[in-house]
């Protein structure tokens, strides 16, 4: 069940720029990164429209203030940082990592990021969405992107938690199953794709966006935050 809050108008958030920071390829922890910091253009939206802060009708995205992890370990840390910083001023990779908690093997389950963006906007919004079923179910699906819609108008970003096997990956992942957390900032309703803000460095860009039918293939069995 959605709280009552999420039908109610979110409060403005601060706007913040992208950051310039290094990228940790989670493939190679423990090896310098490559040094390539983020430009505002970069962080940008991939298509030719629309820029991050845009709004039409039928797209609409949200400014964030970007990080790339900063160990192959940290993508929840980094992906929750992301989400919370299109809202409020946001605490380090480090502090996220020690609240989580994030371990040398990563974060276990979406619903601790959900306690820590709950924790940290004081809103209640945000609550774990699980999805058991491999492919997802239409139900599933439906709510996923009504979620979307949803928290995006409203300035709430979603953290997912995705598996994502050789034969389905997003731009740049190497050839292996990559179990990780990315950030959803955005939505394009005319063709339902939506922006990702991934905090890996596998993409060239540091966002990109996908088909929800491919966002929705690539939670399972995992979940969301949204």
């Amino acid at each position: 069940m959605i709280p009552t809050t999420k039908f109610k108008a979110a409060l403005g958030g601060l706007a913040l720029v992208a950051a310039a920071v290094l990228p940790v390829n989670v493939a190679t922890a423990g090896q310098p990164p490559p040094h390539s910091a983020v430009s505002a253009e970069q962080v940008a939206a991939t298509k030719p429209v629309p820029r991050l802060g845009y709004s039409t009708q039928t797209v609409k995205t949200l400014t964030i203030d970007f990080q790339y992890q900063q160990t192959g370990y940290w993508c929840a840390p980094a992906a929750t940082r992301i989400a919370l910083s299109a809202r409020i001023s946001p605490p380090s990779q480090q502090q996220l990592a020690n609240e989580l908690p994030t371990t040398t093997n990563g974060t276990d389950w979406i619903g601790q990021v959900t306690r820590v963006l709950n924790n940290h906007l004081g809103t209640g919004w945000y609550e774990t969405k699980e999805m058991p079923n491999d492919p997802p179910t239409q139900a599933q699906r439906d709510l996923l992107w009504r979620d979307v819609v949803l928290d995006i108008n409203n300035n709430y970003p979603i953290v997912a938690n995705i598996v994502a096997p050789a034969n389905n990956h997003p731009p740049g992942y190497p050839n292996y199953t990559i179990y990780h957390y990315f950030t959803v900032i955005g939505y394009d309703d005319s063709d339902q794709t939506v922006l990702i803000a991934d905090p890996a460095g596998f993409a060239p860009t540091a966002t990109y966006w996908l088909t929800f039918n491919q966002l929705a293939t690539l939670i399972p069995p995992k979940g969301y935050s949204a």
